[in-house]
């Protein structure tokens, strides 16, 4: 539809202007020696047998043996040789690349300061010039050398950049490229003497800085999908990412909301935004002004967003606040409990049950009224005193040691992540499979997908591919990895791709992931590769995004298992050309794969999604190591997670919401089916229940049932809140309405009278939304 789009003027002029420009791409790393230059001059060489035209110049391999055969047959331009302090610096020679007019120049250091007396006081203005003359640049940086990051970077880790380059600068680029690589990585190379200064790297800077890189890209990743977003007309969340409300007043409990929704915005990632509507038509009273002003040095300190709406009439309010939602793309509004008498509601509406009505594909969370309930007037923080130093001097009992002598016989668990099919996962992990076969261990490839890619086949290299076990499975004769023969051979390292697979029925074990389980067991190390869609608890999300459920998964806490998670990101530009090229898919699904899954929306989306989920499991691991270090900072809660599922469809989404809500906070969770009326439930009833405790289990939840009377909506509300405060929950987790008709008034009718029940904890109501559309849908007016 877009395609048909007349273009502004605006457009037309940048459009022309874009033509007699050359095209910049950066490559982004954590620290120096991530790979950035190798991935660099790789990308050159594909380039040159393509037919374009590459140079290189000031760039350095620092002897690296893998960098320097990239640099291999790519004709170098002379650089200009300078010495400061001692140190050999190079610039670029604009006059000889002017000219030899190249269409593509490869040069490294983007941050550079260049000689005195240069053309150009700094290479980014080299650059510009450059592509100013139609020639195009791929150039790499580190993130620390950002100016907007350079800051917190250096408050962190103590590492200074010598010069930094303008916030905007990656803005400004056509494409960024982020080379991710673990600090278990950058640890080794270091002891292999293949980075200078390597001692100066912890294993905490490393985890902080890869993880200030991923969620950099990511910002400029949601950027791109918001502009691509707003051309399409699309309204509501995109699913990639968060956006926090507050629904606040000039009221003493307004700070209170704020603070609540910071804490949210934090563990989630997300941005914060905060609204109050006010009637302009009566001046604020005193307590109200100061309130006013309190809040808004509140706002600023935390780095919200506080905006202040014109109040026309209260029963307009729930409709003008869900618009502001939708036009902010916000994921979840937070607002208090109501405090309005079943009359009151009654003849004045109520807020919250408005808003359940009007929501289209937005989360409400109800922050609990604590005041009212027990006379707190502040948010809880139970916090605990750290328990390590008791812990290091606990004996362990024989369970305990059994559980850690497991984990040192364990062989070592890594894990490459991509946001689609095609991003390069199987051709990295054959790459690495080589080196380490270089180091003298013994490798093997378990299993192994090529999907007919030539590239990635010459990949094999020296490596040894074992035959698969042919199975006889109604007549056909299926293949699957051997790994039974693979725990025989007993290698140092095993290859084995598509951790989701689904396993040929009779099989030892229904999954794929279940067999590199017992690979690591026998002592012998894992490298594999997932997509991000395959992660259980992203199902949902990956839904709302592409339109497409995916049905093979993998439990998170099999990444979480992992010892090292390595993204290897490509942008959407890149993977659709990838596509057409016919490197991905067959020639007959090319087609079909560009206007379905790999539409330009779905994989910018994709790409962020992954970016924040590889930047969490960095933050989770931080926080493990060492408190202190977490970018999110330290959660100071103790809560516990109370989900409530009914027998309908939404049942896997609420348990899927509530172990990522539970993980991120590090708290207990409960998942309760809530069974009504009879004693003896149908088999389909029975088939439901295995299927809801299996998900709750695999996720690592506690299930239960809890049978309630049929009766008035009040009295089953009860049951509901007296069975979570048994459990000590401190948040409930229940889903938007789906039902249509009279079902719908009796549902709603429970739901308002659990809120009024549950007014002291606080209630999460998960958004409907119809996956068939892949848009967010009404709950009814």
């Amino acid at each position: 539809m877009d395609h048909f789009r007349r273009k502004s003027p605006e457009e037309i002029l940048r459009s022309i202007s874009k033509l007699h420009q050359g095209r910049l791409k950066v490559y982004i790393g954590a620290v120096s020696g991530s790979g950035k230059t190798y991935h660099m001059l790789r990308e050159g060489q594909t380039l040159r047998q393509q037919g374009i035209d590459v140079v290189i110049c000031a760039v350095s391999t620092m002897q690296r043996p893998e960098t320097v055969e990239q640099a291999q047959d790519l004709e170098r331009v002379p650089s200009i040789h300078w010495v400061q302090d001692g140190i050999e610096k190079k610039d670029l020679d604009l006059d000889l690349l002017l000219k030899r007019n190249p269409e593509v120049v490869l040069v490294d250091g983007l941050s550079h300061r260049n000689r005195r007396g240069a053309r150009h006081a700094t290479r980014l203005e080299d650059i510009k010039f450059l592509l100013s003359r139609g020639i195009s640049v791929i150039t790499t940086v580190n993130v620390y050398e950002l100016e907007d990051v350079h800051g917190i970077a250096t408050k962190l880790t103590g590492i200074k950049a010598s010069y930094t380059v303008p916030a905007d600068t990656l803005e400004t680029a056509d494409e960024v490229v982020l080379i991710d690589v673990t600090p278990e990585t950058m640890l080794d190379r270091a002891q292999e003497g293949l980075l200078a200064g390597g001692g100066i790297w912890k294993q905490g800077n490393l985890a902080v800085l890869r993880e200030l890189t991923l969620r950099l890209v990511a910002e400029g990743v949601n950027n791109s999908l918001a502009r691509y977003r707003k051309e399409q007309g699309l309204i509501g969340p995109s699913g990639a990412d968060e956006r926090i409300l507050v629904s606040t007043q000039y009221h003493w409990n307004g700070s209170i909301y704020m603070r609540r929704g910071q804490q949210i915005a934090k563990r989630l990632n997300g941005e914060l935004l905060a609204v109050t509507f006010v009637n302009q038509k009566q001046e604020l009273t005193k307590e109200q002004a100061a309130f006013k002003r309190s809040m808004l040095k509140l706002a600023e300190r935390i780095g919200a967003k506080l905006e202040e709406l014109p109040l026309h009439s209260r029963r307009e309010l729930p409709g003008e606040l869900v618009q502001y939602a939708l036009e902010h793309h916000v994921t979840r509004i937070v607002l208090g409990h109501s405090k309005q008498t079943p009359w009151q509601e009654l003849r004045q509406g109520s807020m919250i049950q408005e808003l359940l009505k009007k929501t289209r594909g937005i989360d409400i969370f109800i922050v609990a009224d604590r005041a009212a309930h027990d006379g707190e007037r502040i948010i809880p923080a139970q916090i605990h005193p750290p328990q390590r130093s008791s812990e290091s001097f606990h004996r362990l009992n024989e369970q305990e040691l059994d559980q850690k002598i497991e984990q040192v016989k364990r062989g070592r668990f890594k894990v490459y992540i991509g946001a689609a099919p095609g991003v390069g996962k199987t051709y990295t992990m054959l790459r690495e499979g080589n080196d380490l076969l270089k180091k003298g261990l013994t490798v093997l490839t378990g299993l192994l997908e090529t999907h007919g890619r030539k590239d990635t086949l010459l990949q094999v290299g020296e490596l040894e591919v074992l035959p698969r076990r042919v199975m006889d499975y109604r007549g056909s004769r299926l293949e699957e990895m051997d790994t039974d023969e693979i725990i025989r051979q007993r290698p140092d390292v095993v290859l084995v791709d598509e951790l989701a697979h689904t396993n040929v029925p009779g099989s030892k074990h229904r999954k794929r992931y279940e067999d590199v389980l017992d690979i690591l067991s026998a002592g012998i190390s894992v490298i594999t590769t997932v997509n991000v869609q395959h992660l259980e608890s992203l199902n949902d999300a990956m839904e709302q995004i592409t339109g497409v459920r995916v049905r093979e998964t993998v439990p998170d806490h099999i990444l979480q298992l992992a010892d090292e998670v390595q993204l290897i990101d490509v942008t959407p530009e890149s993977l659709q050309q990838r596509m057409k090229d016919g490197k991905i898919y067959a020639p007959e699904k090319i087609h079909q794969a560009l206007s379905h899954f790999f539409k330009t929306g779905n994989l910018i989306a994709l790409r962020e999604l992954a970016l924040r989920e590889i930047a969490d499991d960095v933050d989770e691991r931080l926080e493990s190591w060492q408190r202190s270090s977490s970018l999110r900072g330290p959660w100071r809660r103790e809560e516990v997670i109370y989900v409530m599922v009914g027998s309908g469809p939404q049942g896997e989404r609420l348990i899927r919401r509530g172990f990522r809500i539970a993980h991120r906070l590090k708290a207990a969770w409960y998942v309760t089916l809530l069974q009504e009326g009879r004693a003896h439930s149908s088999r389909a009833d029975s088939k439901r229940l295995t299927a809801l405790q299996t998900l709750t289990e695999r996720l690592g939840g506690t299930f239960g049932v809890l049978p309630v009377r049929r009766g008035k909506a009040r009295e089953v509300a009860s049951q509901w809140v007296a069975a979570a405060d048994k459990a000590k929950a401190t948040q409930l987790i229940i889903g938007q309405p789906k039902i249509t008709g009279w079902k719908l008034y009796a549902e709603r009718k429970s739901i308002r009278s659990l809120l009024r029940y549950a007014r002291h904890m606080d209630v999460l109501v998960v958004a409907d939304y119809d996956p068939c559309t892949n848009e967010p849908k009404p709950s009814g007016n």
